[in-house]
């Protein structure tokens, strides 16, 4: 049997010809200044060994290692840049905390004057007694008796958000929720996404225009809650979009309470289908915004119509990737 030998194929086109090949997201001018302009559809992401920029210009952070005089990706993610130190974030990794953040978590123990919560993280996050509000608003020290009822402010299985107050000895994060925008969770549903898809913003609670609440988590769980009209953004725990001032409109009832209100047929629906539009955006690793989804939330209802079904209809993977080519093109579905 004879065997033909081909001649191997020539080497591709380098589309990058100068000698150290640049990154979209760093560039040798430095015009990164304004990032929150950058588009949906705007390339960010690297893949391990991809060149990313030069070593003389920049410094290499975490996510990165230097060969000769290159900035090389050394896992996949989003390249960030702060000031001239350049780092990539992995798409797929644990929470890494920073003092300030908000997240959503929760409670997996109760033991003595703290509880023990999960916010995605390397491990389990602390809230101490010390570091919650109390009902009624009463500004005191934890008594004994405080102690006692800790299962009357959380227990196993709630949900809360909280922000990430400081860091223990051994790398556990603590955290807070001395705020009235802070607190346990109801009135809706939690879904979770890569922590790498939540981008920093100034508020992390919003209200999209179909009347359903969002607490976007840096720790990649996202709440959905019905939006309850003059609820203080804390007292409910309902998450509202703002909140009210602090000391106005604390609840002692309904602060640490674990019923749900009667949500109506048509909120529950609207509330599936931001939780469905969230997974079809988190699914092609596009970052999360409240502009972002408002936008993708309008395709959705259109492609439900054109298709003649609920919010399931967003499950399909055809109905995905029209609506993620939708949202990235910034175009209607229709059109």
């Amino acid at each position: 049997m004879a065997f033909t030998f081909l001649p191997p194929l020539p080497a591709p086109e380098d589309p990058y010809p100068s000698a150290v090949r640049q990154h979209p997201e760093i560039e040798m001018d430095l015009d990164l200044e304004d990032e929150d302009d950058a588009g949906v559809g705007s390339s960010k992401l690297t893949s391990p060994g991809e060149v990313i920029t030069s070593a003389t210009a920049f410094m290499r952070g975490h996510g990165t290692y230097v060969d000769e005089d290159k900035v090389v990706a050394s896992v996949p993610g989003l390249v960030e840049r702060v000031n001239k130190l350049v780092s990539v974030r992995p798409l797929r990794t644990r929470y890494n905390p920073e003092v300030g953040d908000l997240v959503v978590g929760r409670i997996t123990e109760v033991g003595p004057k703290r509880w023990k919560v999960d916010a995605y993280s390397r491990q389990d996050a602390v809230l101490m007694l010390s570091s919650i509000n109390l009902p009624g608003g009463v500004q005191r020290r934890k008594l004994e008796s405080d102690e006692l009822q800790m299962r009357n402010f959380f227990s196993e299985g709630d949900l809360l958000v909280a922000e990430v107050q400081a860091f223990f000895a051994d790398g556990a994060m603590s955290l807070h929720t001395r705020s009235l925008r802070y607190g346990k969770l109801r009135n809706g549903l939690l879904t979770t996404v890569s922590p790498a898809l939540v981008r920093r913003l100034k508020s992390h609670f919003h209200t999209l225009p179909c009347g359903v609440d969002l607490i976007l988590g840096l720790n990649g769980y996202i709440w959905i809650s019905m939006h309850v009209p003059g609820s203080g953004g804390g007292e409910d725990g309902a998450g509202g979009a703002e909140g009210g001032a602090e000391g106005e409109g604390f609840e002692a009832e309904g602060v640490y309470s674990g019923v749900n209100d009667d949500i109506p047929p048509a909120t529950r629906t609207a509330l599936t289908r931001v939780r469905n539009v969230i997974q079809a955006l988190a699914a092609h690793n596009i970052p999360l915004t409240d502009a972002v989804l408002a936008e993708a939330y309008d395709l959705a209802v259109e492609l439900e119509e054109n298709a003649g079904g609920g919010p399931g209809v967003l499950m399909r993977e055809e109905v995905r990737e029209e609506l993620v080519q939708g949202v990235v093109g910034g175009v209607g579905v229709g059109a």
